[in-house]
């Protein structure tokens, strides 16, 4: 990709539970950022969650890895009981979850000169 040039990213969200809350998504290129999109380097975008196609315009090439929380209740964060998620979650690559999120390195994919597509399945536990 020559200089000054963008990428973009297209996400489709599956299995969500319902159409009820926010979709929040956390893309970075810092594994330091993630899954929490807390520092620079890292673009938050939230949608209604009748919105299942999202995409991202403009994305300097690089590796990038995302997380995405289905924010039923609106609240702004993921809801927890004793530690586990009460909400869907979901990672670029749909990596298996063990304890914990997984690492940056699971999740990353690159956005170069073509449009990159990533399928995020939602998982819910309880």
């Amino acid at each position: 990709m020559a200089p000054g040039h963008s990428g973009s990213l297209q996400v489709e969200i599956v299995k969500l539970r319902s159409n009820k809350g926010i979709i929040r998504l956390c893309l970075t290129t810092d594994p330091k950022n993630f899954p929490d999109c807390k520092g620079a380097n890292a673009v938050k975008h939230s949608v209604p969650a009748t919105t299942t196609r999202i995409n991202f315009e403009g994305l300097p090439p690089g590796t990038y890895g995302l997380a995405v929380i289905h924010d039923e209740n609106g609240n702004s964060k993921l809801d927890t009981v004793l530690g586990m998620p009460k909400e869907g979650f979901g990672f670029s690559n749909n990596p298996g979850i063990g304890f914990g999120p997984p690492k940056f390195k699971s999740t990353s994919f690159t956005v170069g000169a073509t449009v990159e597509h990533q399928q995020v399945r939602m998982k819910y536990l309880l």
